[in-house]
């Protein structure tokens, strides 16, 4: 990616940073909130795709791209997927999040040849600063700020452009497409149910349309993963949405010595997010007996963990984090053996 300052379409960007208000451009052809919202995945197609103002974001010529090439789904496509995923890796989400009506189509038509790399990938603009992110203040946490102010919890992209825009446009465009993402939940793949679970944990759910989808297909579910997907989206639409009744469950579902490993450690990390209540002796005694580094390793097909582990098993990053927040991390420790 070249250098933003001399790049004519980041001409929102170099504005901001020379001081310019950020409610001046609310609304307008540079808020991605503004232009995604009048995007429904169910016109998403290649006419309204090229009339879409792609030059006004951070590297939007390259995303505009990237989705064409899904959309005509060769199989060269495959790919393209990467290019989007790698924007927001970069912390450059604002044309990610753009796109993302049209990867909600791509993942729900089910003749696509790329929807599940759609369906895995739709979620990245949604979420910011989530990489190596494992204590219970941060994992599972929707951050939120006043609607015009650039300084908000999310601060700016490396481009300059307001992470929050781009995280906000992208959430509400998955909030838009519930209704035909909630099926996804169903898919015969398990990594498709877990990719599910994980894009629709990001969308507004004040009505609990979504967890009440999410129990329904629980209390079915017979793939260990994909049940621990289940609580850890629930976990964190919760945390979003406060609900006593829903803590309450995922506490006593750590306890629960009928369900998999899985799914009482993924219970026992939502719990700790959800609550500031010191973690009982028992649940302590349960991670430490459960969180082998196998199981561990295996729950990495999880993309919460993914996203926490940094180098080492997410899993055992959240657990040293949130039942062990004094010691130090592996990369800080002067007197850790060399790998």
């Amino acid at each position: 990616m070249g250098d933003w300052r001399t790049d004519p379409t980041f001409a929102m960007c170099r504005a901001l940073v020379d001081g310019a208000d950020p409610a001046a451009f609310a609304g307008g052809p540079f808020d991605v909130r503004a232009v995604a919202a009048a995007i429904r995945p169910e016109t998403s197609n290649r006419a309204v795709l090229d009339d879409l103002p792609w030059g006004n974001f951070p590297h939007g010529e390259e995303a505009r791209d990237a989705v064409r090439q899904l959309l005509t789904a060769d199989g060269t496509a495959h790919n393209s997927m990467a290019v989007l995923i790698g924007m927001c890796a970069d912390d450059s989400r604002a044309a990610a999040a753009l796109a993302v009506p049209f990867l909600i189509r791509i993942a729900t038509d089910p003749h696509h040849p790329h929807r599940a790399d759609a369906l895995g990938g739709l979620a990245a603009p949604a979420r910011a600063r989530h990489f190596g992110t494992a204590s219970r203040d941060e994992l599972l946490l929707h951050r939120s700020g006043p609607l015009h102010d650039v300084l908000d919890d999310y601060g700016v992209e490396v481009t300059g452009y307001p992470a929050g825009w781009s995280v906000a446009a992208a959430r509400a465009a998955i909030t838009a497409g519930i209704s035909v993402l909630l099926p996804l939940l169903n898919e015969s793949d398990p990594a498709m149910r877990i990719s599910a679970s994980y894009a629709l944990a990001t969308a507004a759910d004040p009505g609990r349309t979504v967890r009440s989808a999410f129990a329904t297909r629980f209390a079915k579910e017979q793939d260990p993963l994909a049940s621990a997907a289940l609580v850890l989206a629930t976990a964190e639409t919760t945390r979003a949405h406060p609900r006593r009744p829903d803590t309450a469950r995922i506490g006593k579902l750590w306890q629960n010595r009928a369900q998999p490993s899985e799914v009482r450690l993924a219970a026992a990390i939502g719990w700790l997010c959800l609550t500031d209540e010191p973690a009982p002796d028992a649940l302590q005694a349960t991670v430490r007996a459960l969180a082998t580094e196998e199981r561990a390793r295996a729950m990495d097909v999880l993309p919460w963990m993914t996203a926490a582990g940094c180098g080492e098993p997410g899993l055992l990053r959240c657990v040293r984090r949130m039942l062990h927040p004094e010691e130090p991390e592996p990369y800080d420790d002067p007197w850790a053996p060399l790998a």
